[in-house]
């Protein structure tokens, strides 16, 4: 089952078992929400596609009391309504759910409409804002079931793509996965799977979290040591998450490096996995870059 029809079921759930629930859609995946609309009807509303008004409509309901778990593809639901999600929620101080699809190239062929590779840099321009990335369907049930009711601005980042393992995650929680010497690579939601992939046979530590924002200043730190090289493995803009990392070691005489998705627009089409290539995300771009840098170039 992918992220993103394990996120429909467990959204139909918790609407199902707590009436103080409501899911806002803007037409898409309005097929995946049957059950819930025959479930509430009026706790499940799609807007159409007028994604600003999605976000008004949600921050109506927080001011009730719901619980509003709101969704659409991440460039409609986090670029294109950015300032009400400042204001509507962020100014207000309301909490809300908003479970994106998409980023950052998922839906690849159509172009950059639907890319969003910086989704995860604007959600952490709104105080306040707890940003996760799960790496697989199980995590992002755990995380959207452990946050849904918390009272805070909560974004969690569904993709197409899954590490080949679930772990115990939670907000703020980072985990070692394999421990080496020459550095630390952290890797960030499904970068894991081909971070792994890429660091075979080489003597670094690898550490895994899905958890952005809180980030677990405390965990890098004792695993990093005292002067460390990280590199972090961002599947967004890269350096979007370097700043959690040097907040971490400030004490120490760290280098940081980031991998990510390149800092401008690519106008060529195809799958995720051929910008995965393209971008140097896939197994073997990371593996070049971490040869480059461990040998020091």
């Amino acid at each position: 089952m992918s992220m993103r029809e394990r996120f429909a079921q467990t959204a139909s759930d918790l609407l199902e078992r707590d009436d103080r629930v409501a899911i806002l859609l803007a037409g898409i995946s309005s097929d995946r929400f049957l059950r819930a609309r025959r479930s509430a009807p009026a706790r499940t509303i799609s807007v159409g596609i007028m994604e600003p008004t999605m976000i008004g409509v949600a921050a109506g309901f927080a001011m009730e009391g719901f619980h509003p778990i709101v969704h659409s593809i991440a460039p409609f639901l986090v670029e294109r309504p950015l300032e009400q999600l400042k204001l509507d929620f962020g100014y207000q101080h309301l909490g809300g759910t908003f479970v994106s699809v998409g980023a950052s190239y998922d839906y690849a062929s159509e172009g950059g409409t639907h890319q969003a590779p910086g989704d995860v840099g604007a959600l952490l321009t709104i105080p306040g804002a707890d940003v996760f990335a799960p790496g697989t369907a199980a995590e992002a049930e755990r995380l959207l079931r452990a946050t849904y009711a918390d009272g805070r601005i909560t974004y969690i980042r569904a993709s197409g793509a899954e590490n080949p393992e679930s772990f115990d995650v939670g907000r703020g929680r980072l985990h070692v996965v394999r421990r080496g010497e020459r550095a630390t690579v952290l890797a960030f939601g499904p970068a894991l799977g081909p971070t792994l992939e890429a660091c075979d046979g080489l003597d670094v530590t690898v550490a895994y979290t899905p958890s952005v924002e809180p980030f677990d200043h405390a965990g890098l730190a004792s695993v990093a040591g005292d002067d460390p090289l990280v590199i972090t493995v961002e599947p967004w803009y890269e350096g979007t998450a370097l700043r959690a990392a040097v907040d971490a070691l400030r004490h120490t005489r760290a280098r940081f490096v980031s991998i990510g998705v390149p800092r401008r627009f690519r106008h060529d089409y195809g799958t995720a996995a051929q910008h995965d290539h393209a971008n140097g995300l896939d197994a073997p771009g990371i593996r070049r870059r971490l040869d480059e840098l461990l040998s020091g170039g």
